[in-house]
């Protein structure tokens, strides 16, 4: 028969066990609850064109975006590899990279991005378009912003988030009057 001590040694055992088992629970419970990572969240606040030409069925412009990034984590967003492209009909026709950064946990950062978009041809769709008398009174560009990074939280576990916003603008030809957009 056991002696009564080296009973209550493997009590004693067993009984932290159980209680480490149960910390570890709690713990692995909060941190997917309360930390879990999240994407941050892009919106567009504001699209301009300062200035537009369309002459002889192509279009020249400068193009402005607005926009802000919320970080919805408890740990540092560290975006690299981010991009803003400007898409007609599928074809892109302008592009910018997003600096690297940090946006500290719960904070949101505002962005501004302008940069002259080169010639290209309007009416790019199935039929080929010869000359502005050919174009509609409008048209619609495609703005894609892309941030990629990643959030540690707790200053041990490093998660790869990301963040994309899509936005139509309706354009008039005649003035580049931004006629509205839709994120």
């Amino acid at each position: 028969m056991a002696k009564p001590e080296s009973r209550t040694n493997l009590a004693s055992c067993f009984v932290a066990t159980v209680f480490l088992i149960l910390l570890l629970m709690v713990v692995f419970v909060v941190y997917f609850t309360v930390f879990k990572p999240q994407d941050p969240k892009i919106a567009v606040s504001a699209v301009q064109i300062p200035s537009f030409s369309a002459t002889n069925g192509n279009a020249n412009f400068t193009f402005s975006q607005y926009a802000s990034v919320r970080n919805p984590n408890r740990g540092t967003f560290s975006h690299y590899d981010s991009s803003l492209q400007l898409l007609y009909y599928g074809r892109q026709v302008g592009f910018m990279f997003v600096p690297a950064g940090k946006i500290d946990a719960g904070r949101t950062q505002y962005m501004a991005a302008t940069f002259t978009v080169q010639s290209f041809p309007l009416g790019l769709g199935s039929t080929p378009v010869s000359g502005p008398s050919n174009v509609g009174p409008t048209m619609e560009i495609e703005s894609r912003i892309e941030m990629t990074g990643r959030v540690r939280v707790l200053h041990l576990f490093s998660h790869h988030v990301e963040a994309k916003a899509q936005c139509r603008v309706a354009i008039a030809v005649t003035d580049g009057t931004v006629l509205g957009f839709h994120c």
